[in-house]
């Protein structure tokens, strides 16, 4: 590794692996429970961390988001939110904790704050964070060129929907 830290490549495979199914099937769930296919809007604030959806312009789903990192298209890189200074305190939920995660286990990508855009290194990356954050799902959205991607939690119906 660049910076000396011991990789055990068949142990982080066995954790990518794990995430992988997790965050597949509560992909599936979130998506299936909630409704979130078809003509479905959104619309999200890194200031507040919510995400909410829409259907014909009224609000049936509301959430919380962690942003996770984001891909320079232009640079092709990642970066993770925890090294990213420019971005709101609410948005970063307990990202700190992935960043945790990596260093106690010996998973440089993790606590790295960035590395060249690999798409499977980039996938790999953001499912391990969606299970080590107990995630309900992910989700992502282009600006301009650049990726951003999240993670999402506790989602309630809104009041126009029926919920609380």
């Amino acid at each position: 590794m660049e910076d000396g830290t011991e990789h055990d490549h068949s142990d982080w495979e066995e954790v990518v692996r794990a995430a992988r199914e997790r965050a597949r099937s509560r992909q599936a769930l979130m998506i299936e429970r909630h409704g979130l296919s078809g003509d479905v809007q959104y619309d999200w604030s890194m200031d507040d961390a919510r995400i909410t959806w829409s259907r014909n312009g009224t609000a049936f789903l509301t959430g919380r988001i962690t942003m996770i990192g984001s891909v320079s298209l232009s640079h092709e890189t990642w970066l993770w939110s925890w090294a990213n200074d420019s971005l709101p305190p609410a948005v970063l939920g307990d990202i700190d904790r992935v960043r945790a995660f990596g260093e106690a286990n010996g998973f440089p990508v993790l606590p790295w704050p960035g590395f060249d855009h690999d798409p499977a290194l980039v996938a790999e990356a953001r499912m391990v964070a969606a299970s080590v954050l107990d995630a309900e799902g992910l989700w992502a959205d282009s600006t301009d060129d650049v990726q951003l991607h999240f993670t999402i939690h506790d989602l309630k119906p809104t009041a126009a929907a029926g919920g609380c």
